[in-house]
């Protein structure tokens, strides 16, 4: 979450975290109502005009679907049925931020092959019209997968992580072309 609340920061948001992100309690923020508790996201964001509930996931890479020969990557089952009813109840649109790092996660990702690498993202509203699958052994609780396709490329992994080892590549859409 820290890398990607100060990509906010420099772009002009305000970053609320839902909890304090340095301490690790092993439980992640919630959500209370007459419907009892929701996970939420982490991050509450917002400038002059407008709010948004952002869940921010760090990955090491993508996975390589054999199946369908796509990266994917994707969120514990649990948390994202719980996103969904959130974005119910709340005023404001819920995105997912995906930061992941150059590499390769899977063993059976094909040889010469490297993960795409930066900061990617979209609605939940979106993500929810185009889940590739679920799958129920990965994850305490099973996960969902969307295909890299499914995502849009904010900005690439030089500008969250800043290193002389990583070649600095233009961002496929800009914040702007969002619509935010």
């Amino acid at each position: 979450e820290d890398l990607i609340s100060r990509w906010l920061i420099s772009r002009g948001w305000q970053v609320l975290p839902a909890y304090q992100i340095q301490i690790n309690h092993g439980k992640g923020p919630r959500l209370f109502g007459d419907y009892g508790q929701l996970i939420c996201p982490d991050l509450l964001v917002f400038n002059s005009s407008t709010i948004y509930w952002i869940e921010a996931k760090h990955k090491s890479a993508f996975t390589w679907h054999r199946m369908s020969e796509t990266w994917q990557t994707g969120i514990d089952l649990r948390h994202w049925l719980d996103y969904l009813k959130v974005s119910k109840v709340a005023p404001f649109p819920l995105w997912l931020f995906f930061l992941h790092k150059p590499g390769a996660a899977a063993k059976d990702t094909p040889e010469n092959m490297t993960s795409p690498s930066g900061l990617f993202a979209n609605s939940i509203s979106f993500l929810a019209d185009h889940v590739h699958h679920q799958h129920a052994n990965h994850g305490p609780s099973g996960m969902v997968y969307w295909q890299l396709s499914s995502l849009k490329c904010l900005a690439p992994i030089s500008d969250i992580v800043p290193s002389p080892s990583l070649a600095s590549h233009p961002p496929l859409v800009s914040l702007p072309e969002l619509q935010w």
